[in-house]
């Protein structure tokens, strides 16, 4: 790069008070007219605080050089927007929409030294006509180190074929993640941090035997998720690196392509713990009855774990707590089962549970001194409520039938 001529250096300098002035009131015109004009920055999962920070960095920078006296010659360090361009590539922000960005980045800046130029006491004119060509000049090089760098990523990501990220997802599982260079060269190959949080995923076929999720990887790039995904014992998995996203956003993300039963782990942090976080999500996944479309998470199931995880307890369960009311015809048996689901339901409560039922209270009283009858527990015993509900859940869920009286 070389400088302006002394002159010009002079008059920008007088300038520059008034234009690191305008810098916040740059990023917030900048900002509204991103948000209001691009659709796939609207949709980028980073808070507005992030973007904000983001665009006023390349704002900052911009005014930086021009307050210095720098006219650029196409030999400057064009290293940021690169950075920018790849950045946004991993992202799944359309290019047209990055370079589109990075022009408005050279309007903001060039409509800014306009107004404090014809707000200074001196004219300058001359300053404005030689500026004008560096300005526009640097904004070009720029769009073209952005666009350079936003191919660069494309072509690394499809570099990266699918029996690569097969095997960094089962090293993953299988524990590596505990070791220091497998994680350095994982991170390197999906260009994802695996030291920060992360959640992993497990998708069960759905009834038609076709994949739990639709396209998972692509969907959450668009929304800026990097994640890495494979098959294990038939379902999809997936360990996603969360970044500043929330887990409710990552569930709403993965409901919206979800064709079968998943399931999402809990939080971990780093890579040593996604073997952990496999297997949270996996047992939350197979908690759901097959044919289920719908995503948990571990924690929204842990009493379903807890028995799925033990199939002999829960077996002796059911059958310890329900005792003959399984063995009782099967009409019978049905409308006790469902009169114990609604009473437990209504935490209790012989008049809610009529209500769920539409029926009489008469009647549910009826049928719940039949069911401690069968059962030899007594409705009032904490103790055998809990069994109960443990029972139903064990059994695979029930919800109270409607019937009337």
């Amino acid at each position: 790069m070389q400088r302006f001529r002394p002159e010009i250096s002079d008059r920008l300098s007088e300038l520059a008070p008034l234009l690191v002035a305008e810098l916040e009131d740059m990023t917030d015109r900048m900002l509204e007219v991103l948000l209001r004009s691009e659709p796939s920055y609207r949709d980028l999962l980073v808070t507005e605080e992030e973007l904000r920070s983001s665009v006023r960095r390349g704002l900052e920078q911009g005014l930086r050089t021009l307050i210095e006296g720098w006219a650029d010659d196409g030999d400057a360090d064009r290293s940021g927007a690169r950075a920018v361009g790849r950045r946004r590539a991993a992202q799944g922000v359309p290019l047209e929409a990055v370079l589109r960005a990075w022009r408005l980045g050279g309007q903001v800046t060039w409509e800014a030294l306009l107004s404090v130029s014809q707000r200074s006491s001196h004219r300058h004119d001359v300053l404005l006509l030689e500026v004008a060509g560096s300005v526009w000049r640097t904004n070009d090089a720029d769009c073209a180190a952005v666009a350079e760098g936003y191919r660069e990523e494309q072509r690394r990501l499809a570099g990266v074929d699918e029996h690569a990220r097969q095997q960094v997802l089962d090293g993953l599982i299988d524990g590596r993640g505990s070791d220091p260079a497998f994680v350095r060269t994982a991170s390197d190959l999906l260009a994802m941090p695996l030291d920060g949080r992360l959640m992993a995923v497990v998708a069960l076929p759905a009834p038609d035997g076709s994949p739990g999720l639709d396209g998972p990887a692509e969907g959450l790039l668009k929304r800026g998720v990097r994640s890495v995904w494979g098959t294990r014992g038939g379902a999809q998995v997936g360990v996603v690196g969360l970044g500043a996203v929330r887990p409710a956003d990552l569930v709403a993300l993965l409901t919206a392509v979800a064709r079968g039963p998943v399931g999402v782990s809990d939080v971990v942090e780093g890579a040593a713990a996604a073997g952990v976080a496999y297997r949270l999500a996996q047992t939350a996944a197979r908690t759901l009855p097959a044919g289920y479309s719908r995503v948990v998470s571990i924690d929204e199931r842990l009493p379903e774990a807890l028995l799925s995880n033990s199939p002999e307890i829960s077996s002796r369960l059911v059958g310890q707590s329900l005792g003959g009311l399984l063995e009782l015809p099967e009409d019978e048996r049905d409308v006790l089962l469902d009169t114990l689901a609604a009473f437990l339901a209504a935490d209790g409560s012989p008049t809610r549970a009529a209500d769920a039922l539409y029926c009489h209270r008469n009647t549910v009283m009826h049928r719940l001194r039949r069911i401690e009858s069968v059962t030899g527990r007594k409705l009032t015993d904490p103790r055998s409520r809990l069994l109960w509900q443990l029972a139903l859940l064990g059994a695979g869920g029930r919800q109270p039938t409607t019937r009337s009286a």
